[in-house]
């Protein structure tokens, strides 16, 4: 969090003041506004620096502070951290072992990540790139319970890539 200036940290010649309770006190030099903080017992804080004038509020800082902290951390508290698996295999997967993949995968879209499935080819399977892409639409199929195809197979040199997410449940 950035400092912001505060009472003598203050050295503007004139600044637009609110008062403690948010009344416009009008364009004052920043003497009379501090002087004016003094007498109320308060703080002098410059809230927009940035304003034509600048703008200060006479208020109590160190609630003005903590009250700051308080947002940044429920800011942090509602945000999602969203993780990412991988998941590779070979375009010469028997069914079962497709199976047990796909399985794993579920439970990873059931927890709230995305999952990357990948295949890697190898010698002349580079010839028949299609035959990768078939085996993951059905391994797509196997998971379509949890999770949906987030970017379609495509296939980039010798990798065939997909990307799955999770079923949101929000409407």
């Amino acid at each position: 969090m950035k400092e912001t200036l505060k009472n003598e940290q203050i050295v503007l010649a004139e600044v637009r003041l609110i008062g403690p309770q948010g009344e416009q006190l009008g364009i004052v030099s920043s003497e009379v506004a501090l002087q004016k903080a003094q007498e109320e017992d308060l703080d002098l804080v410059l809230i927009a620096p940035d304003a034509k004038p600048p703008v200060c509020k006479i208020m109590d800082y160190g609630k003005y502070k903590f009250d700051e902290l308080k947002k940044l951390k429920d800011q942090k508290k509602n945000q999602k951290v969203l993780k990412v698996k991988e998941m590779t295999m070979s375009m010469t997967i028997d069914k079962h072992d497709l199976e047990i993949k796909a399985k794993q995968v579920c439970k990873f879209l059931a927890e709230g990540s995305k999952v990357k499935v990948s295949i890697r080819m190898r010698g002349r399977q580079m010839a028949r790139p299609q035959a990768g892409v078939e085996i993951l639409n059905a391994f797509a199929e196997l998971c379509a319970s949890v999770g949906q195809v987030e970017k379609a197979p495509e296939v980039n040199g010798r990798n065939i890539f997909m990307s799955l997410a999770p079923i949101s449940n929000k409407k």
